[in-house]
């Protein structure tokens, strides 16, 4: 099942760059897609956060994923807010990035937790430095999650002023 997850993940987190790429390439962007594609990125991110603190075992998920979750609900609340007022909040290019390093990120989070399940070898000279590679990019994913939900508070902020 573990395995399951995680190669759904992966084939959601690369057709949903390949989407986005090809409807800029292409020049087919449209407002339905501009607005679920926000969501649908939403739903994977925090589907698989969820996904990961129900398998437990992993005290080094939980404090970055947890932030990433309050940053994801915050800025859809944020959005919401300004939404009512006439307020748009537009994505920046960091906020791109950002979900490229989540996504990233939780892929190689969700396979550390299933190692077992794809029978990797679990020696710890294979497993030891692979877990410390996804705990950084984990927290790197974080900090610019951190950054860009920042950056989202303060736009709406200086908005809801000029409102």
């Amino acid at each position: 099942l573990q395995r399951w997850a995680f190669w759904s993940f992966v084939i959601a987190a690369v057709t949903d760059f390949f989407d986005g790429w090809l409807a800029r390439k292409l020049d087919a962007v449209t407002v339905w897609g501009a607005i679920l594609d926000p969501i649908g990125d939403k739903v994977l991110v925090c589907g698989v956060i969820l996904g990961l603190l129900a398998l437990g075992g992993q005290p080094w998920i939980v404090l970055p994923t947890g932030l990433m979750l309050f940053r994801e609900f915050t800025v859809s609340a944020l959005r919401e807010v300004g939404a009512g007022k006439g307020i748009k909040l537009p994505v920046t290019l960091l906020a791109k990035w950002k979900t490229t390093l989540q996504l990233t990120a939780l892929a190689a989070a969700l396979l550390v937790t299933s190692w077992a399940a794809f029978d990797l070898p679990s020696d710890p000279a294979v497993l030891g430095p692979v877990t410390i590679f996804t705990q950084v990019l984990l927290w790197g994913a974080t900090i610019v999650t951190l950054i860009t939900g920042a950056q989202y508070w303060e736009q709406t902020r200086k908005a809801l002023r000029g409102v």
